[in-house]
């Protein structure tokens, strides 16, 4: 079955209005297969393919002169291509260029310095709920569906997760970080990676990370930077509106991802997923991820937080739009409770101006209590 992804109305749109689009992601999140289809008339050129990249490599004027249009996928495998690629764009206008490659951070400052003002960039991520919700890929199990994740290939291929997660985990640890990273230890870094996953919907504490690795605070700074540059976990800072000035400044954690979050944590079944002590921080995960795969898909550029202050009040997420707070607590639970809405209550009353207040749950259905709107987890909607 063909899903129809969100972001080919973007991609249709822009592609008249510049010269190179740079579609970007993590590995697997269907970026080929995107290019290929809103753009059929180009010819398809993959960096990947050893003789492809020598020829580009070697001669790449030639290379690029193969087509007025063409679609390079994996950039980041011949990063000096974009240089060329600025000078035939500025000279001819025929010219259109596509280029894909997982988030690479060389790459993407080549990028913005090398075409500064003849691209557009879109970040692809997994499926979101609405991409699949209508069809035979939607989970009706909210269990089923955390475990499952977003990853287009479980899907297309008819995979399953608990054996896919862990080579796609290998594959990205020697191909992704290594391009990235001189990082001496894979061993380690893959530790790195299953400690973050025991932290996703939490509050970033760094010494903490940096102890229970045993290393230093500033190479798990960089290794967190390597993690966000590949699309794999998404950092929410604090609001840091002057609601009161006893606020964490700390961000929270979320992977992108719920499917490679269980393959990390060794959860195999939707029993073990139940009754494991991070569900909560999971089901919160799922939510964040789909706010955020909505916020791209649809290039509404919103910025995301979330509020606490020293006494522990908290609420999930915040963000702007048409100029009014929207405050959202998330809840594992299906039957509503009026504790969910206490911490919302609470951050409208030091607000002192009215907020949209949102709750999001395992319920399957939306509805209001009172001026809050309940949204169930297959609903969520910005």
């Amino acid at each position: 079955m063909i899903i129809n992804r969100i972001l080919i109305k973007s991609l249709s749109r822009a592609v008249k209005q510049y010269p190179v689009l740079f579609i970007t992601g993590p590995r697997q999140s269907g970026k080929t297969t995107i290019s290929k289809k809103v753009f059929n008339k180009f010819i398809y050129k993959n960096l990947e393919d050893p003789e492809t990249r020598l020829f580009a490599k070697n001669d790449p004027k030639n290379f690029l002169s193969q087509a007025d249009k063409i679609i390079i996928d994996e950039i980041q495998r011949v990063p000096e291509l974009l240089s060329y690629i600025q000078v035939m764009a500025d000279a001819d206008n025929k010219k259109k260029f596509v280029i894909t490659g997982s988030q690479n951070i060389l790459v993407s400052q080549k990028v913005s310095q090398s075409l500064a003002g003849r691209v557009a960039i879109f970040n692809l991520l997994p499926f979101s709920f609405k991409e699949i919700i209508n069809t035979s890929f939607g989970k009706k199990d909210i269990y089923e569906q955390v475990i499952y994740g977003f990853y287009p290939r479980i899907y297309d291929k008819l995979l399953d997760p608990i054996e896919w997660f862990p080579n796609y985990i290998q594959t990205y640890l020697e191909r992704d970080v290594r391009e990235i990273k001189n990082i001496s230890s894979l061993i380690d870094f893959q530790r790195f990676l299953k400690l973050c996953a025991g932290r996703t919907g939490q509050i970033l504490n760094l010494s903490s990370l940096a102890n229970d690795l045993g290393a230093a605070v500033n190479t798990i700074k960089g290794w967190l930077s390597v993690l966000e540059a590949t699309f794999i976990i998404y950092l929410v800072p604090p609001f840091y509106k002057n609601f009161n000035k006893r606020i964490i400044k700390s961000p929270k954690l979320y992977f992108y991802d719920t499917g490679l979050v269980c393959s990390l944590l060794a959860i195999k079944n939707e029993d073990q997923l139940k009754t494991h002590p991070l569900y909560g921080n999971i089901f919160e995960t799922l939510c964040v991820s789909e706010v955020v795969k909505q916020n791209y898909n649809n290039n509404l550029h919103i910025n995301f937080y979330y509020w606490r202050d020293k006494s522990g009040n908290e609420v999930d997420l915040l963000y702007e739009k048409n100029n009014k707070i929207n405050a959202v607590e998330i809840k594992s639970s299906s039957t509503f409770s009026q504790e969910f809405i206490k911490e919302l209550n609470y951050l409208e009353r030091i607000t002192k101006d009215e907020i949209n207040k949102k709750v999001i749950y395992s319920s399957m259905k939306n509805t209001r209590y009172k001026d809050v709107l309940l949204q169930g987890w297959r609903n969520i909607k910005i």
